[in-house]
């Protein structure tokens, strides 16, 4: 949150909120993963699922703010969303590591 500030103050511009359909929408299946899979060994796998679709939504979204933010010449604005997109990678990687190495193994 932070760096998203600084980057609208980069531009002149305060940041609003605004509720996201996309993201609302995983949290709905999210909802329905867990209605369907309660009690069930699969239950941490398709939650560990979701929270990765938040996470693959979430880089798409930096990786073209920074992409944007580069091609107009705001290197400092690019860099500072570059390191949110790294951090939002690197915690893909650690679900997918965590999914591969026992969540599916014991929802199979």
């Amino acid at each position: 949150m932070d760096r998203l500030q600084t980057v609208f103050e980069m531009i002149g511009k305060r940041p609003q909120t605004k509720t996201c359909e996309a993201i609302k929408g995983i949290l709905e299946e999210g909802d329905e993963i867990m209605e369907e899979y309660a009690g069930s060994e699969a239950l941490d796998a398709g939650l560990l699922a979701g929270g990765q679709a938040v996470e693959h939504y979430e880089m798409s979204r930096y990786g073209t703010l920074k992409t944007w933010a580069a091609q107009l010449g705001m290197q400092d604005a690019a860099a500072l969303l570059d390191q949110t997109l790294q951090e939002e990678k690197k915690t893909d990687a650690l679900l997918s590591k965590l999914a591969q190495a026992k969540v599916n193994l014991k929802a199979a």
